[in-house]
């Protein structure tokens, strides 16, 4: 690589590093549906009419850990953070760098974990944090999109981590998700948010 080539790079950054100042969250979320459109999902962040209809059914009292795949630049997370009880504690997990590094420079409260990793790993995630199992999970990864094979391997792997009577919490553009958690989750309640962009399918999978 030349001289050039590296200054060039450089300036790139540093236009990057300006416009996600410049925009807040909402610019370092854009970035990264720009640079990684199939594990993002979607350009806009979930509404608060999603947020307070995912999160409804949840008995916080007995929610010692909530885990998040997927978490962005955190909309779901300070909600989880506000109902979740003083000893509990948030796993949250994500591929993109991008989002785990901006999590953990703007999330502070000692009970919430930001882990760079793939959602198919959860149960060695959970275990490796010191926790036999997950109370919820919640996911608002683009299952339809995801490569072969990693859809159905999170829905396994999540249904084996989630104690008895947790639940599987998603919120999606399609159906394809519910297919995945029906070979596992024999009771899959579902809903419909309109107030979103785009539009969203709802589904809470119980671990009877």
């Amino acid at each position: 690589m030349t001289t050039g080539e590296l200054a060039q790079g450089s300036l790139g950054q540093k236009i990057k590093r300006r416009i996600r100042r410049a925009m807040g969250p909402w610019g370092v979320f854009l970035q990264g549906f720009v640079e990684n459109p199939v594990m993002v999902g979607s350009i806009i962040p979930s509404s608060r009419f999603t947020i307070a209809r995912m999160l409804g059914p949840v008995n916080w009292d007995r929610c010692k850990l909530f885990v998040e795949y997927g978490p962005g630049v955190g909309t779901f997370c300070r909600p989880v953070l506000g109902h979740l009880r003083r000893d509990g504690h948030l796993i949250v997990i994500d591929t993109n760098p991008l989002y785990i590094d901006y999590l953990k420079a703007t999330i502070t409260d000692s009970r919430f974990t930001a882990v760079l990793g793939s959602a198919a790993d959860v149960e060695e995630i959970v275990r490796a944090h010191g926790f036999d199992h997950a109370d919820y999970v919640l996911s608002g990864l683009p299952f339809s999109t995801l490569p072969s094979g990693v859809g159905p391997a999170i829905a396994a792997a999540t249904h084996r981590v989630l104690r008895p009577g947790g639940a599987f919490l998603v919120y999606q553009f399609s159906a394809k998700a519910r297919d995945y958690m029906a070979r596992h989750f024999t009771r899959i309640d579902a809903g419909f948010e309109w107030l979103n962009v785009l539009p969203c399918k709802l589904f809470w999978g119980w671990k009877d």
